[in-house]
C-alpha cells in the first residue's frame, strides 16, 4: 500500500506527526490516497480535502503502519486506539483531529 506525502518511515509517521505512536495514514476520500496527516495532504496533494461522511465510515480507509492492516473509519473509531490486527499501539490524540477527516 503506497502512502503519499511526506512520510519518513515504513510504519507511515511523517514530518509533521513522528511519535512512537503516529503509525496510521488514512485514504483522503477525495483522491483514495492514503496519507500520513492532513499537512502532507494539502502539501502536495493539489486538491482540498473532502470528509468521509457517516453513511461512509463502512468504507476502509485507515491503514495500519505497523501490520498494513486496512480497517473501516467505524473498526477505527471502536478501536480504543490499538490495531485490531497487531495491537500496534495509534495516538489517542489523533481524536483531536478527527473532525478535519470525517463528518462527526
Amino acid at each position: 500500500m503506497e502512502v503519499k506525502g511526506k512520510p519518513v518511515d515504513a510504519q507511515t509517521r511523517c514530518v509533521h506527526y513522528h511519535s512512537p505512536m503516529d503509525v496510521i495514514a488514512i485514504r483522503f476520500k477525495c483522491c483514495g490516497d492514503y496519507y500520513p496527516c492532513i499537512h502532507c495532504h494539502e502539501e502536495t496533494a493539489g486538491h482540498p480535502v473532502q470528509r468521509w461522511p457517516e453513511a461512509e465510515w463502512s468504507m476502509r480507509a485507515v491503514l495500519c503502519g505497523v501490520c498494513r492492516h486496512e480497517l473501516t473509519i467505524r473498526e477505527y473509531f471502536d478501536s480504543a486506539y490499538a490495531c485490531p490486527s497487531c495491537g500496534a499501539a495509534f495516538n489517542p490524540g489523533c481524536r483531536n483531529h478527527n473532525h478535519l477527516y470525517f463528518e462527526v
